[in-house]
């Protein structure tokens, strides 16, 4: 059984770092785009950054303070959180794409994990 588990979470004041992670299990994903979405209260889940083969992107809000890495023979990815704003409070999941490019929409991946609470406070 496949499961992905979120980690690292937590409250934190503005400006502040955190370092989410996520654990695979069930199968390697070490050839799949892994990424990472959030959802804030009242709003659709949005894409947050992705890691491929030839490298990571952002989404324009984060780009500059958070870095997508993993680390294959632990079959995790991370996301480093930096000078984080009340506004990257949300819950934040890590997923998996089954997809060869560029996925950054939620139905382009196939596997989820249950989600990890981000609160920044002012």
């Amino acid at each position: 059984q496949v499961q992905l588990v979120e980690s690292g979470g937590g409250l934190v004041q503005a400006g502040g770092s955190l370092r989410l992670s996520c654990a695979a299990s069930g199968r390697t994903f070490s050839r799949n785009v892994m990424g990472w979405f959030r959802q804030a209260p009242g709003k659709d889940r949005e894409f947050v950054a992705a890691l491929r083969w030839s490298g990571a992107y952002y989404a324009d809000s984060v780009k500059g303070r958070f870095t997508i890495s993993r680390d294959n023979a632990k079959n995790t990815v991370y996301l480093q959180m930096s000078s984080l704003k009340p506004e990257d409070t949300a819950v934040y999941y890590c997923a998996a794409s089954e997809i060869v490019g560029l996925p950054q929409r939620d139905y382009e991946y196939n596997y989820w994990g249950q989600g990890t609470q981000v609160t920044v406070s002012s």
